[in-house]
């Protein structure tokens, strides 16, 4: 993905923008205040690249409300762990009122920061709960179970030797789940396979991601889950098939990529805004709203693949699809450490 110059804010334009944004600072809290009439600023912490998976829905999400009018937004990527908290501050400081990022590996810091800015709200990926001595830090996750549990029902159906290769960032929750969800959809069309899973201890790492894909083919896998970013591309060299995970790269691999759990972030973002200018914003899970029938996930069009997986198994798709969305079928959350079997 592009990187608009104009959205790598640097520490000089911050320092620049505290000075436009003293009166801001002093502006009354989140309880009470309303912004409907005023476009809200909205700024965005992230320690990987723009175009890393996760990050790019939140990023894309907030540049098209951007485009819509609903708000201002800068934000800064590769910010590392030891100095997130400084640009958290700072960008509290310039007047921004809803502050996004993921906080995996900073949790304690992000929610003393949100404690020192009580005016400011802060919608932050993250492992843990709402914490109501915090009501202004709330938490969101990718729970994209749904639609990762509609893609192993095609990778069950598409495997020949029936040895899947999974490959994920960490063995953290929002990875765990969606790992598990894939699997029990693949037992629905293939209950004989097997997995390969592995964790390459960091959110982006193509290089070590792809070997590590390779190893797993080397040893029987003919369909990978493509978890991070580098998987597919062992798959496309192999000639094996993959499965997308948050993003469709279906153009990209049009030879490998069969389907894709997409990520929409938009009804995250989209509530949060409201709650912001309403003044109602406060410790709440937004995860929820990565749910299928809340609009925050799907199933990616097969693209190349299309009429090549069997009618049948995409019926039976559809047909899952259809309860998830009406309540009817609930596909299960397990947040434990996958493990190959």
């Amino acid at each position: 993905m592009n990187k608009p110059s104009s959205l790598i804010v640097t520490r000089r334009a911050l320092m620049q923008a505290l000075g436009a944004g003293a009166a801001l600072a002093a502006m009354p809290g989140l309880a009470g205040r309303a912004f409907a009439q005023e476009k809200l600023k909205v700024a965005a912490v992230y320690t990987v690249p723009f175009e890393q998976q996760w990050v790019s829905r939140i990023h894309q999400a907030a540049l098209k409300a951007k485009d819509h009018g609903d708000i201002d937004y800068v934000a800064t990527e590769n910010v590392s762990n030891t100095d997130y908290e400084r640009v958290m501050r700072e960008y509290a400081e310039a007047g921004n009122k809803l502050i996004l990022g993921e906080v995996f590996g900073v949790e304690e810091a992000a929610r003393t920061v949100a404690a020192d800015y009580p005016d400011t709200a802060f919608l932050m990926g993250s492992s843990f709960k709402p914490d109501d001595a915090v009501p202004n830090f709330a938490p969101f996750d990718n729970y994209i179970q749904d639609a990762s549990y509609l893609t192993g029902i095609i990778a069950g159906a598409m495997t020949k030797s029936k040895n899947i290769g999974m490959v994920g960032g960490f063995p953290i929750p929002e990875v765990n789940r969606l790992m598990h969800a894939f699997m029990a959809g693949v037992k629905e069309t293939a209950p004989e396979a097997k997995f390969q899973v592995a964790f390459i201890g960091s959110w982006f790492d193509p290089p070590k991601a792809k070997e590590t894909a390779f190893a797993q083919i080397d040893a029987g896998a003919d369909v990978m889950y493509a978890e991070r970013f580098g998987v597919s591309d062992a798959a496309k060299e192999k000639g094996v098939l993959a499965i997308g995970n948050v993003i469709d790269t279906q153009k990209d691999y049009p030879d490998t990529v069969v389907a894709s759990a997409l990520w929409h972030f938009e009804p995250t973002l989209d509530k949060a805004i409201a709650e912001v200018k309403a003044g109602t914003f406060k410790a709440a899970d937004y995860g929820m709203y990565s749910f299928m029938k809340e609009g925050g996930c799907s199933i990616a069009p097969l693209g190349t693949f299309e009429g090549k997986v069997a009618a049948e198994v995409m019926a039976k798709v559809a047909e899952k699809e259809k309860a998830i969305k009406d309540g009817s079928f609930t596909v299960a959350i397990n947040d434990e450490e996958p493990k190959s079997s």
